[in-house]
């Protein structure tokens, strides 16, 4: 964004063309958050992004990485209990760690009030599936608010911001991927900065906030006031709009990206276009509202992404009403799964009402297809060579148990390293499982460093404790690279300052933790020594493969005019063409050209010299170190 350094704080009214991850963190400012808290995860990290790009001395509230959505979220909530205006943001999967904490936030005066900004991912983008978390919503009793734009997104977080204050409560504000990232041009209002009384305000008068069985009840009750009076305002809110095409015989009721899904494939329309109800609130729905809607219509079609929680609520409410609206939602299994692109839209409608578009025209098949592109690890990773080392040392029944972060790729072809993935830091209890009873089959688990800090450690004491025979691969990076490469506790530095770093070896120390050997990621003899050294300890063991993200670090060495380019070259009279350097090692950086040969592409090769030790012909070179000697 232009100019973001001062435009995000700045104090005049602006406009300017930015995408909804950013369009939030203004939203922050000129509505008075104090406390922002956080775990990255796509698609929201960009708003952290947005936020380190005012400078600390310049920014309005407190923000800061926690080490796990639970914690994030707690953190949030001990802010709001002092009279702090507080905000969590995270992935959908990141709502499974907090949620512990998170179904209790409804029963509460929040004093300061709260606001949840859940980043859901229809299409599993970048997640291990593509929950509906509408249904947790329900399930604590805590509302929602669904922007479709980039421009709603400024608007409903300031108006989230604005309830949860005024009734003491949570308030969710529920983002999609396409809606994070879309951009459009904002008119940002005025924003006078204020000198903030940071003086804690808690006030255990104005509980209960202890939830043990003689107050559960009541702070149940509590909640679902709370819930109901928010139902009232939903009824009167603008974000529920009309658009009236006056057709009465059909209407269509959607809300989020759908409905711009829906705006772009309606334009294409032969026929006359439906009525449309926009929710900006599904959650709870505008009763009123949608019973005029659907007593108005003859048939009404229900688009809403994954799940069919609103179809289900609006059939009820027909019955109970003796209503003769003829209401369709979900026909089949396909409607469950993915994002409602327009093309799906276009799809579902058509086969409803074939006389609402024109007929689809016969598209001639392409001449040429993009061969599928599947995900790898970068250049360098330092998970290559410790996945090459395995493949070739482990035996055929052996079992590997991977966890969320880069490490995951291993699965793939043609390392296949890490069989079982579950969520983050599953990997060592999972493991624990897989060796209860288990004395043929040696089991090995995977975690990254940020993971390691984020959901790893209790398993961890769990295995010393329980003594299961597994051995643990820790591969610290230095970096959460799968997400952006933010800071984690291992690094030295969190979002707003230099700290101690907390290393992995110390913790594990710490944890009771007694086989512990530690090699750099590179270094494949070493760590398959290790490996089988881990093998022969009683218990649980541990090995620590540590190499920098070389991603994060070229990137860094580039922009402090360190990088040295390209150093690795492929020595044609050596080459044997054994492949190894692409069909084991499978680094993107080795090519096969059109004679035959293997190259080390320029624009691809960083020069960190891993494949080195894999090619049996020995026919890799690394050219600077060569004119060195010379």
């Amino acid at each position: 964004m232009k100019n973001s350094t001062t435009s995000l704080v700045s104090e005049q009214a602006f406009s300017e063309l930015v995408i909804g991850n950013t369009a939030i963190v203004r939203a922050m400012v000129e509505s008075g958050v104090r406390v922002v808290t956080s775990y990255p995860g796509s698609p929201t990290p960009e708003i952290a992004e947005a936020i380190s790009s005012i400078p600390i001395e310049k920014r309005p509230f407190y923000f800061e990485y926690s080490t796990n959505e639970k914690v994030a979220t707690e953190i949030a909530f001990g802010a709001t209990m002092n009279g702090h205006t507080s905000c969590v943001f995270f992935k959908s999967v990141g709502i499974n760690v907090a949620a512990d904490s998170f179904v209790q936030l409804g029963f509460y005066n929040l004093l300061g009030g709260m606001v949840v900004v859940l980043g859901d991912d229809p299409g599993a983008n970048s997640s291990q599936n593509e929950q509906d978390n509408r249904h947790l919503a329900a399930l604590s009793y805590i509302p929602i608010f669904e922007p479709a734009s980039p421009k709603e997104v400024y608007t409903m977080f300031k108006e989230a911001v604005s309830i949860a204050r005024k009734k003491q409560m949570p308030v969710i504000l529920r983002l999609t991927t396409h809606v994070c990232h879309a951009k459009q041009k904002i008119d940002f209002q005025a924003y006078k900065a204020k000198k903030y009384d940071w003086a804690p305000s808690f006030d255990n008068t104005k509980g209960p906030f202890i939830a043990i069985t003689t107050r559960a009840l009541e702070m149940k009750r509590n909640a679902r006031k709370k819930l109901a009076e928010f139902a009232e305002y939903s009824d009167k809110s603008e974000f529920n709009t009309i658009i009236n095409n006056s057709n009465k015989e059909r209407g269509i009721i959607t809300f989020g990206a759908t409905f711009l899904s829906l705006q772009d494939i309606l334009q294409e329309a032969t026929n006359k276009k439906p009525d449309i109800l926009k929710l900006g609130i599904p959650y709870p729905i505008p009763k009123k509202l949608i019973l005029e809607f659907l007593s108005s219509h003859k048939e009404v079609r229900i688009l809403e992404e994954l799940d069919n929680l609103l179809e289900k609520e609006l059939k009820a409410m027909a019955y109970e009403n003796k209503l003769s609206c003829k209401i369709t939602g979900k026909q089949s299994d396909e409607e469950w799964i993915g994002e409602y692109t327009p093309d799906k839209v276009q799809d579902l409608l058509q086969k409803q009402w074939p006389d609402l578009f024109p007929k689809p025209q016969t598209i001639s098949k392409p001449l040429y297809s993009a061969p599928a592109r599947p995900p790898q690890l970068c250049p360098g990773c330092g998970h290559r060579p410790v996945f090459t080392a395995l493949s070739k040392h482990l035996k055929p029944e052996d079992i590997t148990v991977g966890d969320i972060g880069c490490h995951t790729l291993g699965f793939l072809p043609p390392h296949n390293i890490g069989q079982i993935v579950v969520s983050m830091g599953h990997s060592v209890s999972t493991g624990s499982g897989l060796a209860i009873g288990n004395k043929e089959r040696r089991v090995i688990a995977f975690v990254g460093d940020s993971t390691f800090y984020h959901a790893a450690m209790p398993g961890i004491v769990n295995a010393v404790f329980n003594k299961h025979k597994i051995t643990l691969v820790v591969l610290p990076n230095g970096t959460t690279g799968m997400t952006g490469h933010q800071n984690h506790p291992g690094t030295g530095e969190n979002f707003n300052e230099i700290v101690d770093a907390i290393p992995v070896k110390q913790v594990l120390e710490g944890l009771g933790v007694k086989n512990i050997r530690e090699c750099d990621a590179y270094n494949q003899n070493k760590f398959i020594e290790h490996i089988e050294s881990s093998f022969q300890d009683e218990g649980f063991s541990v090995v620590i493969a540590e190499h920098p993200c070389m991603l994060k670090k070229t990137r860094e060495d580039k922009k402090a005019g360190k990088f040295l380019g390209n150093k690795i070259e492929v020595r044609n009279d050596m080459c044997k063409l054994l492949m190894t350097c692409i069909q084991k090692f499978a680094c993107p950086t080795f090519q096969i050209m059109d004679d035959g040969q293997v190259i080390a592409h320029p624009d691809l090769c960083i020069g960190d010299g891993s494949c080195m030790q894999t090619c049996e012909a020995k026919a890799l070179r690394n050219k600077k170190k060569e004119q060195q000697k010379d």
